[in-house]
């Protein structure tokens, strides 16, 4: 089953229509800061006990704001988007994928979304090169959940995948949900695509699956965790060494502001908004108690950082960027 390439009027018909199968409508720049000239890195490295870690950045887009906060005042959504200097109608996402290398194994968190998504988008591959990361090399590539910037990018012009000699590994919840047999002819004629895009990209040539429950261990020190709420079956990535933990957060959360000071307050980009928070919530409280850095996949990057709880609620607290 064949798909075109969709345009931004249908892309933000989607993303403001369909809460089960848009995307993510992420952080957004500060009003005060105008675009580079000559663009930025598009990489960050950093360390975890003795692993090596690359935040590789996809690129961007923007949506509107109008899916932020569903369940709550949409005054009292404008009015924290302009206490924190954001703009109050089109957010703007960053895409921070994760590279991690442990001597023995090189894992990749999710693909991207190619040529099939946003032109802003579907940078992956170049700054991939531009970190000196040999595509061939990857062992392992994990798939957080099947939206079009996290699984569209996994198949070539031909599609032929991307990486054809690493394992794919993916939940197994998520699979079976986009895998149900007639799910495009159920949903909204506007949602069509988003399941088309996820059967053809799961469907990839070369592509052999490892679907994974909670806790299915890539690597020694690499682990995936269930994170419903986003997308049925979403997981996420934890990761362990030398005493250090991360956990990436695929899209579970998505807002680098809005998610930790409002845990309770979910998009109408989640399939299930009880469960989102739910899933917010325990995180959160672990990441807070047990000091776990986090990365965000839509926070302004490179992502990273630890949760601090206070009042009842939590700050995102951006780690501190190292040169040397």
């Amino acid at each position: 089953m064949a798909f075109g390439t969709p345009n931004r009027r249908t892309l933000l018909k989607l993303a403001a229509a369909l809460p089960a199968f848009a995307m993510g409508a992420g952080p957004m720049r500060a009003a005060v800061l105008g675009a580079p000239q000559g663009g930025n890195a598009g990489y960050f490295r950093f360390g975890l006990g003795e692993m090596k870690l690359t935040v590789l950045s996809d690129g961007y887009f923007a949506l509107p704001t109008s899916g932020l906060g569903v369940n709550a005042p949409r005054e009292a959504v404008a009015d924290f988007l302009a206490q924190h200097y954001l703009d109050l109608e089109q957010g703007y996402s960053h895409t921070n994928h994760l590279f991690i290398d442990t001597g023995a194994a090189r894992i990749l968190v999710d693909v991207g979304s190619g040529s099939r998504w946003f032109g802003t988008a579907g940078r992956l591959l170049a700054n991939m090169q531009a970190a000196g990361i040999d595509p061939a090399s990857i062992t392992h590539v994990v798939i957080t959940h099947a939206h079009p910037d996290h699984i569209w990018g996994i198949r070539d012009d031909f599609d032929e995948a991307i990486f054809p000699d690493a394992e794919y590994i993916m939940g197994a919840a998520e699979h079976a949900y986009w895998m149900q047999d007639g799910l495009a002819n159920r949903v909204a004629p506007e949602a069509q695509q988003f399941v088309v895009g996820a059967v053809n990209s799961i469907n990839c040539d070369g592509v052999d699956w490892v679907l994974a429950e909670e806790g299915h261990e890539i690597v020694s020190g690499v682990r995936m965790i269930a994170t419903p709420g986003h997308t049925p079956g979403h997981m996420s990535l934890h990761v362990e060494s030398g005493g250090q933990q991360l956990i990436a957060l695929g899209d579970c959360m998505t807002h680098a502001h809005l998610n930790f000071a409002h845990p309770e307050w979910f998009n109408g980009t989640d399939s299930d908004g009880d469960q989102t928070v739910a899933t917010r919530r325990r995180l959160l409280d672990r990441a807070a108690a047990d000091r776990i850095a986090v990365l965000g996949y839509h926070f302004p990057f490179p992502g990273v950082g630890h949760v601090r709880a206070e009042a009842g609620a939590y700050r995102f607290l951006p780690a501190l960027w190292q040169f040397d």
